[in-house]
């Protein structure tokens, strides 16, 4: 039930549309649903976060902003807190507000805010605040009304300021610093804010957070130019509410020498005039630069779309951008969602020399002097005439943006919550992303799966591999076996086809092939036992799929295996191995052959073999190093011990998997091998460079083993590690792309790696349908 802190108007405004909860289509949450609606006890209620903001249909920055983040946070976290909001008004409106506004302040009315604080200390169910801070959202001097609501709040509060004034006047300062010591925490969304907050508020720098602006992910390949009078056309664009501050008629003024240099370039002004503005001085700003486009003649070259844009249709306007102009001319402008969002899209930004713009661009634009049309021009016609460098910039854009996605935001504003909802007792859990097949598709073509991409674009100079469509025969059998989808049927075709393919006369497989279909010589050059292990999973999983998939299907993999089968008894590599007993163990469950059980043991006690020859107390592995995708070794001794009955073969596997663990399990978080060097006995591990692959193995094995042992810890390590693909690692982001559907490829010291390459997207893949058959299993439990 929505409380109004005065009587609520109806009445609906424009702005982005907010998604559903029931378009999320998250499986916990359908999950949750179910157990919900068919358990007999009462459901404990979430804690709440309130958020104290202005809020859609309200047209402003801020409230576009919190309804992001909000949805962000749900999109993360969504059974872990309720999030409701308080929705800041300046005059009464008539706004229809979406379910989750609870609470509506006049902020000009003082004797409101009081109201509002002790309706807020009422509420035990609230556990913490998030308020949105700029002086103008609020009545008074600086917006003092506010320390009356913040004077009397029992609840922990985070400000975030979105405009951190220097050099401020007593009275500004003393306001700033009052609100500062009430709240628990600070967020600002630059460094320079911090600092500023630190030197000239003496404000203590432990109770600042820095959380940049939050952009939207999106597909980093620009969309054609298809629309009316775009095609043929180079698109500058500047979008957002207008107002003076922007300073258009910057941009415009620099069109005339642009133009001399590049006749069809285009200038797009996006978006409606501010509701403030228009209030007061109606469209006397617009008017003005219609006058200039008229006077320097401009009507072929300069296009106002006098609209509030949705979403969706912003990011096809910047997907069709050359270059993002921001020319605000307010030095003290904190931050622009406006070139971030632009950033978010691959565009180069040229922008005024803002502190966000200074932190953010180096390497991903230029920044030019306030009100300097000429050297405004003077850039744009440089950054037009090198067409490597703006493709440069926009790959640094997509890199230096990333981190603030909307999702890395939610995971940082959580960190900050994370103390006071534990206080009520909540758990922070990651939701589990809606499955997708955009980047697995995206990858295959008619012969197989492309082996790389930049970004998420398919490197089809880097041809196919054995590998990787054995890994994709895997996943898609699965994802198959758990939803029945017919789609599925062609690119699971595909991969066989190209295991086929790879097959040689005498059993073995070649692994490189390049876009052609040719043969590459490394296949005569370098040690393929690996990438033939892997094939020999892939066929013997398959096969064990006989009761749902195509006999015709079956019994091309049997033949393929079954010609392969000489080849197995020469693997010496340890992963060669390990992937053998895989598949020998998944193509004779139903078979019970005893040559292949034969075959089994031969390979486990090679295994057996290698842990006795170099383990030791402080050591219990098969080699005297860790390198990749280690777990599938304790796993494939733990299958042989199923398939043979042999107890030593399940003892090894549980000791040297149990040591695995404990390298990689620290402090309730995984951190795998590092890439950048193994493991080796008695050396200090490397740091960093940790790839999705390790993480799925773990996962694969740790679901293996669990359903081995019941071992709750093995359960417990498993959602563990899937929380890795979702934020939880040392740099708290995203490793999974839900936009894409595509995983990226590796977290660095610094950084993730945002090639999406098919070996990490299959890896995602396999893990997440280990969840899915979990959930699936648990549904059906929860509905009988």
């Amino acid at each position: 039930m929505r409380t109004a802190v005065f009587p609520i108007s109806t009445g609906r405004g424009n702005g982005y549309k907010e998604t559903s909860k029931n378009d999320k289509g998250d499986s916990y949450m359908k999950l949750s649903h179910i157990i919900r609606e068919t358990s007999p006890l009462k459901q404990v209620e979430l804690p709440e976060i309130l958020f104290i903001t202005s809020y859609p249909p309200r047209e402003c920055g801020i409230a576009t902003y919190s309804q992001d983040l909000r949805n962000a946070i749900y999109e993360k976290f969504g059974n872990s807190a309720s999030l409701q909001i308080c929705a800041l008004e300046s005059t009464p409106s008539n706004y229809h507000y979406p379910e989750e506004v609870k609470y509506i302040l006049q902020t000009q009315k003082e004797e409101q805010y009081i109201a509002l604080a002790h309706k807020i200390n009422d509420d035990k169910n609230i556990a913490m605040i998030f308020l949105q801070h700029e002086f103008g959202l609020f009545g008074g001097n600086y917006g003092d009304y506010l320390l009356k609501l913040m004077y009397i709040l029992k609840k922990p509060v985070t400000i975030t300021f979105h405009t951190v004034l220097p050099n401020p006047n007593e009275e500004l300062k003393e306001t700033a610093i009052l609100l500062s010591n009430y709240a628990t925490n600070i967020v600002v969304m630059t460094k320079n804010a911090a600092a500023i907050l630190k030197n000239d508020y003496g404000i203590a720098e432990d109770k600042i957070t820095v959380i940049p602006h939050g952009t939207h992910l999106v597909s980093p390949r620009k969309v054609e130019k298809h629309g009316v009078h775009l095609a043929d056309r180079i698109v500058l664009t500047t979008f957002g509410l207008l107002n003076q501050g922007k300073s258009i008629e910057t941009a415009i003024e620099a069109l005339p020498q642009i133009i001399a240099h590049f006749p069809n370039v285009i200038y797009l002004v996006i978006g409606k005039t501010h509701p403030e503005v228009m209030k007061n001085e109606g469209e006397k700003y617009r008017d003005s630069l219609y006058d200039k486009v008229q006077q320097l003649q401009l009507q072929n070259n300069v296009r106002f779309v006098n609209k509030y844009l949705s979403l969706e249709e912003l990011m096809d306007y910047l997907g069709r951008t050359d270059i993002y102009l921001f020319t605000s001319k307010d030095p003290n402008q904190a931050v622009s969602g406006t070139f971030a969002y632009a950033m978010a899209c691959g565009c180069p930004v040229i922008s005024t020399p803002i502190p966000h713009a200074k932190e953010m661009l180096e390497g991903a634009g230029k920044n030019f002097d306030f009100q300097n049309s000429d050297e405004l021009a003077r850039t744009t016609i440089e950054l037009l005439s090198n067409p490597e460098l703006l493709e440069e910039m926009s790959l640094n854009a997509l890199h230096k943006i990333y981190p603030t996605s909307w999702q890395n935001s939610a995971i940082a504003h959580m960190e900050v919550a994370k103390k006071d909802l534990t206080k009520k007792k909540a758990i922070l859990k990651y939701e589990l992303p809606r499955l997708s097949l955009d980047h697995i598709k995206r990858l295959t073509t008619e012969n197989g799966m492309i082996q790389f991409s930049s970004i998420a674009t398919p490197d089809t100079n880097s041809g196919y591999t054995l590998d990787d469509n054995a890994r994709a025969l895997v996943a898609m059998t699965k994802h198959y076996e758990l939803t029945r989808d017919s789609n599925d049927l062609a690119l699971i075709k595909i991969y066989l086809n190209f295991i086929n393919f790879c097959h040689q006369e005498e059993g073995s497989f070649f692994n490189y092939v390049d876009y052609k279909g040719n043969y590459l010589p490394e296949n005569e050059i370098e040690n393929l036992e690996d990438s033939n292990g892997r094939a020999i999973w892939a066929l013997g999983q398959f096969i064990s799929g006989k009761s749902f998939l195509p006999k015709e299907l079956i019994e091309k993999a049997t033949s393929i295996l079954e010609k392969a089968l000489p080849v197995i008894e020469k693997f010496e590599s340890p992963r060669a191995i390990s992937f053998a007993i895989k598949g020998l163990h998944f193509y004779n469950l139903d078979k019970k052959k005893a040559s292949i059980t034969n075959l089994i043991t031969l390979l486990a006690d090679n295994l057996v073999s290698k842990y006795r020859g170099v383990s030791g107390d402080d050591w219990k592995w098969y080699e005297d190093y860790l390198t990749y995708a280690n777990s599938l070794l304790p796993e494939a001794m733990l299958l042989a011990s199923i398939s043979t009955g042999s107890d030593l073969f399940r003892q090894t596997a549980k000791n040297t998997f149990d040591f695995l663990l404990s390298v990689t399990f620290k402090n309730d978080r995984i951190k795998v091998v590092s890439n950048r060097g193994w493991y080796f006995k008695g050396v200090p591990a490397h740091n960093f460079g940790e790839q999705p692959i390790d993480v799925a193995y773990t996962i694969l094995a740790l679901n293996t083993f669990y359903q081995t042992f019941g071992d709750e810890e093995y359960r417990t390590k498993m959602e563990i590690a899937f929380d890795w693909f979702l934020g939880k690692n040392h740099l708290n982001q995203i490793v999974y792309n839900p936009k894409t559907g595509g995983c990226h490829d590796g977290v660095e010291e610094t950084h993730i790696n945002l090639n999406q390459g098919a070996e990490s997207t299959l890896s995602y893949l396999m893990a997440r349908l280990v969840f899915e058959e979990r959930l699936n299993s648990k549904i059906t439990s929860a509905i009988l």
